[in-house]
């Protein structure tokens, strides 16, 4: 199992910074211009144990994304694991830390297993630098957008 880590400071209200994770409106705004991503099903607020389907774009490969919501603890943490996806597992946990000085620290932290076996194992770097590139525009833009509601 591989684990992948991203964390900024942004400065805002922790509230806000949940809020923000929780309105799946956001999710297209937060997502790489490269990639397509299309919600199935009507919109909702997400809650445990709560269902959510996706559909990505990306190199014109559609993949069908079914994420369970498996904790959502207001305004700490939200967790989700996927139930089909392209990886074998996939567990994505959003942790909000209230820091000094009004900042609040956003860290992702997903782990992960490639599909395939040991050839999916051959493609750690190809998966880690693509997570890098995505988590990394996320949290560039959730901090311009947050930053800049002050």
């Amino acid at each position: 199992m591989k684990t992948y880590t991203k964390t900024s400071l942004i400065k805002c209200k922790l509230e806000d910074l949940f809020d923000f994770h929780l309105d799946l409106n956001n999710l297209k705004i937060i997502t790489p211009k490269n990639t397509k991503v299309t919600l199935i099903g009507e919109l909702f607020t997400p809650k445990e144990g709560d269902i959510l389907k996706l559909k990505t774009v990306k190199n014109f490969i559609p993949i069908i994304w079914k994420v369970q919501i498996q904790k959502v603890q207001k305004p700490y943490l939200l967790v989700d694991i996927a139930l089909k996806s392209p990886f074998e597992y996939w567990k994505h946990s959003h942790v909000f830390t209230q820091k000094p000085d009004g900042l609040c620290e956003m860290k992702d932290i997903v782990h992960y297993e490639a599909p395939f076996g040991f050839f999916g194992r051959l493609l750690h770097f190809f998966i880690s630098h693509e997570l890098g590139k995505m988590f990394t525009y996320r949290h560039e833009v959730t901090k311009k957008i947050l930053e800049g509601k002050r």
